[in-house]
């Protein structure tokens, strides 16, 4: 028989008709036949052009092949010029590359024979060219002849620049390069490749490659193709090298495009992104959006550079806002040696911009301008006139409602210092009263919500308590001190003054209340001082686990994402003591303060935790499990790090039951099941106790990992709903929470139907997190379908005391701020994680992996942690002297427009108002006039606003 592969089988283009038996032998003879008369067909097809065009490329491929070489210049010059000068549609080929596609392997073997010369470099950029057609049995052909071209090319004669041949070429040539790289990386580390790829000659050293990939960067630069351009140089492990090659008029997409991207790529990458596009913007002296990514990293140098860098003072006012909004440690801008001292001191004006004492003011002249200026009383919020329930039910004055009314009054009214429950001297004295013993701390410290902001005027407000002889008011009044200088610094220093000696009181309710007073007035400062006050507390031996969970908490509020050692060594230190000595507090429902305290010091710092994650793995404690998973988000939170949301969806798949006796079967076997019984209890009592806390905060992880990108938080509501389905109890009543903190102060409608649906749960666990989700998912919203669901759960929980209790609470939320003030963590457009803030949002969550043990029992004053994620959603521009200046601005929808061609929108369904403005969560501002140009980056919070030099009005253009 003769070998079926000599022949040549054809497929036809339409189905094949029916055939007798004897006739493929003579069909197959004759398929050679077939082909030429195809060929024919397609000639006789072509238009006159064509066949001439054919004909002359043909004519130029002879004439390579002939002996006369002074013919071979001419010959590749007209080759060359004709494959240059071709047009094509998108889809097709150009003609001359498939023309001569059946002589390219006549032209590599007449190629092989050519001694080495400068023709034979020009012969090798042809067929560089024409290797693009050959890619599916020949790959990377094109790069091949690339490099040969450039090796044979003499040194006196100039480069020829890859885009000569064209986009199409440059966009292949990208590709193969990528490859090639990958390929020599596989190479050097000796395992065998994923991809079948045949392999090929290595041609060049990686850095040819490297300089390859810098002239196709170049051409994709300069024409519209930035993303392809970044991505080719992160396949070449160069990033780096982008900051020579952008100009003015791309180096805008390039960091937009890379910023973006840093989403998606694994920790070491990242960091390199957001220091490349910091040294691009450093470049070309955008000092905002330089800030911004410093802030981001962390980087202390980087922050103090920046800010120097700026020669304009009012450029330095407007990077003092943006760090005053990140609560950046003042300490961070002055120098670290002791010849700084002069630096220390900053111009009043600036100071002021830095230490965010304009806050207060700026926010009531908002309100003013807004119209919600007048304080809201109960019944406005809760509308119970609209509630499906008996008039008799809804007038009882009982001291869960009253302690319900202490916090709505406070978050409502939060800011504006007019509430007409605890402000007012009467009120406030008799309202206090209504509360038992514990809620009164609640009730005086809502004062200091009520004046949020105001460090003057809120100090003499609460003083007048102070003097109290109720011990849990006087508790009230220290964490009321604390929450009124939440994110304000002032040169007095009150806070540290008045809290620092009540410490030591030997009364828990007072220590609690100046320990965590001082953690929340301090939030994200990194003092030293208040570290000197605290530490003591965590090692102390004498002091319950309460007050030493509470003082590291507050130290983790304080030095939030400083990777500080001496606080770390000291916790980690007091863990292994009490685990050595078998302490059963870290079994109690306070232990989980201590590892959430000691988690917050690595907030975003990624692999910097490791060395604790491993001293962690050697406590042998149910509480390590739980402080593993806890450090691990925090350290990736924000990062949408996929390996790490795979991890921690895997802790939740252990299905952990608690040991129960087993039934017993027959009278004879009872002795033998005693005697196991006894013999398990003991083993049980050698080996550390099973505890699935650690997948409640597992859950909580995966949202605090996949938050902050919006890819990311829609793929771990999917998560979300599985875990709902299928996790068990502790798993089940985490998913509510987890939801809220994907998407604070971001109430969008299929997100409010989840959660209104787990707040009809059977298990009440769900229910109660579910409403207090609802609420953070609402908060500062006034969000009306919100509104109207949570009158519905009044309704239907009016017998349910806790329940009810929490509705009031999230219809607080709803309406934080008369809808002024929001806890989204995320600001300058979504992009900078602002870390106190998702301390105080974890803390707040981490009280509710146990509701009962905390908010519902005496420790519901853990709902003013919300405070340091609380900021205003506004827009206020202010000329160069610092006074407001109404300006009209379009506010929409932001639309992402990174990578799309020409200059989209960047807000959609806008509608123009004059500043000050509300923003919106997912909402974005832009100028609607060009009257002015803004120092900032992105339009809110504070925005300095400059004359435009080019701007003429309508009225001097119709003088002209």
């Amino acid at each position: 028989m003769s070998d079926p592969a000599k022949f040549a089988i054809p497929v036809p283009s339409k189905d094949p008709k029916s055939k007798k038996p004897d006739q493929s032998d003579k069909e197959e003879g004759s398929s050679k036949l077939e082909d030429k008369k195809d060929e024919e067909k397609e000639g006789d097809e072509l238009s006159e052009e064509d066949l001439q065009l054919r004909s002359e490329l043909e004519m130029l491929v002879e004439r390579l092949k002939e002996p006369n070489t002074e013919l071979y210049r001419p010959a590749l010059e007209s080759l060359r010029t004709l494959i240059r000068t071709s047009t094509s549609s998108m889809t097709s080929v150009p003609k001359p590359l498939k023309f001569l596609r059946p002589h390219f392997p006549d032209l590599q073997a007449l190629y092989e024979g050519w001694s080495a010369s400068e023709n034979k470099s020009q012969f090798a950029d042809i067929l560089s060219v024409l290797a693009m057609t050959y890619s599916d049995t020949q790959p990377r052909g094109t790069l091949k002849y690339r490099l040969l071209s450039a090796s044979l090319r003499p040194a006196n004669a100039p480069l020829v620049d890859p885009g000569t041949w064209g986009h199409e070429y440059v966009r292949h040539l990208a590709a193969e390069l990528g490859e090639e790289f990958e390929y020599r990386e596989v190479q050097e580390d000796g395992t065998p490749p994923e991809s079948e790829t045949p392999k090929i000659e290595l041609l060049g050293t990686i850095e040819d490659l490297r300089s390859l990939a810098k002239e196709c960067s170049t051409f994709l630069l300069s024409h519209n193709a930035e993303p392809d351009a970044v991505d080719l140089l992160q396949e070449l492990e160069m990033i780096e090298a982008i900051v020579t090659l952008v100009d003015e008029n791309t180096f805008d997409r390039v960091c937009q495009y890379m910023t973006r991207c840093v989403s998606f790529l694994p920790p070491p990458d990242d960091i390199t992104f957001l220091q490349t596009v910091h040294k691009i913007y450093t470049h070309f002296q955008k000092f905002p959006e330089a800030i911004a990514i410093a802030i981001r990293l962390g980087d202390r140098d980087m922050v103090r550079d920046d800010f120097n860098a700026a020669g304009n003072p009012v450029m330095k006012r407007q990077l003092a806002f943006i760090l005053a909004r990140a609560q950046i440690p003042i300490e961070w801008l002055q120098a670290d040696s002791a010849d700084g001292e002069e630096e220390e001191e900053f111009p009043s004006d600036l100071s002021e911009c830095l230490s965010n004492t304009r806050l207060s003011s700026s926010f009531r002249e908002f309100g003013k301008e807004m119209g919600v200026s007048e304080a809201k009383s109960l019944e406005d919020v809760y509308k119970t006139h609209l509630e499906n329930t008996r008039a008799s039910t809804s007038n009882v004055d009982s001291a869960r409602g009253n302690l319900a009314g202490t916090f709505v009054n406070a978050f409502v009214n939060a800011g504006f210092g007019n509430d007409k429950l605890m402000v007012d001297v009467e009120a406030g004295s008799s309202w206090i009263y209504k509360n038992k013993e514990h809620g009164m701390m609640s009730a005086a410290a809502s004062l200091g919500l009520s004046l949020l902001w105001d460090t003057d005027m809120g100090l003499t407000h609460i003083d007048k308590y102070t003097y109290s002889a109720e011990e849990y008011i006087k508790a009230g009044c220290y964490l009321a001190i604390g929450i009124s200088n939440s994110s304000i610094r002032t040169e007095t220093d009150a806070a540290l003054a008045l809290l620092a000696e009540h410490v030591e009181n030997k009364s828990v309710p007072l220590r609690t209340g100046a320990i965590m007073g001082l953690g929340m007035a301090y939030a994200g400062s990194q003092r030293e001082e208040v570290m000197a006050t605290l530490l003591p507390y965590i090692v102390d031996e004498d002091v319950s686990m309460e007050i030493c969970s509470l003082a590291a908490l507050a130290l983790g509020f304080v030095f939030v994402g400083s990777e500080n050692g001496e606080i770390t060594g000291t916790i980690l230190q007091v863990l292994m003591e009490k685990a050595e000595r078998g302490d059963k507090e870290l079994e109690g429902k306070w232990a989980r303060f201590l590892a959430l305290g000691l988690a917050l010091l690595y907030l975003g710092q990624q692999n910097g935790s490791d060395a604790t994650l491993e001293t962690l793995k050697a406590i042998e404690k149910p509480i390590s499990k739980t402080a593993q998973v806890i450090v691990e988000a925090c350290a990736f939170a924000g990062t949408t790090n996929v390996l790490r949301v795979q991890k921690m969806l895997h802790e939740c798949d252990e299905h952990i039951v608690p040991p129960k006796e087993e039934e017993k079967k027959d009278s004879d076997k009872e002795k033998k099941d005693v005697e196991e019984k006894k013999d398990g209890e003991e083993k049980k009592e050698e080996s550390p106790k099973q505890d699935d806390t650690f997948q409640t905060f597992a859950v909580i992880a995966v949202a605090l990992i996949s938050m902050g990108e919006e890819i990311g938080s829609q793929m771990s509501m999917r998560q979300f709903n599985h875990l709902m389905h299928y996790g068990e109890p502790n798993i089940r009543k985490a998913v509510p929470l987890a939801i809220g903190l994907v998407n604070a102060s971001n109430p969008q409608l299929p997100i409010l139907e989840t959660l209104s649906k787990y707040s009809h749960d059977n298990d009440l666990a769900v229910a109660l997190n579910a409403i207090f989700a609802m609420g953070l998912v609402g908060a500062g919203s006034n969000n009306a379908r919100l509104a109207q669901m949570l009158r519905q759960l009044a309704g239907y929980y009016h017998k349910e005391a806790d329940c009810l209790f929490m509705v009031r609470i999230a219809q607080g939320l709803v309406h934080m701020g008369k809808g002024t003030i929001g806890v989204n963590p995320f600001f300058s457009d979504r992009s900078i994680m602002h870390k106190p803030a998702v301390a105080g949002l974890l803390a707040v969550l981490t009280a509710f992996t146990d509701a009962k043990g905390f908010i519902l029992d005496k420790q519901h004053w853990m709902l003013y942690f919300l405070v340091n994620a609380m900021y205003p959603r506004f827009m206020i521009t202010l000329d160069e002297e610092l006074n407001n200046l109404p300006v009209a601005v379009r506010v929409g929808q932001a639309v992402d427009v990174v990578g799309q061609a020409g200059k989209p929108r960047t807000i959609s369904g806008f509608q123009t108002h004059t500043t000050p403005v509300r923003l919106g969560t997912t909402e974005r501002a832009e100028l609607a006039t060009e009257e002015f140009i803004p120092y900032a980056a992105a339009l809110e919070g504070f925005v300095i606003l400059k004359k435009n030099p080019g701007w003429e009005s309508e009225d001097s253009r119709m003088q002209l």
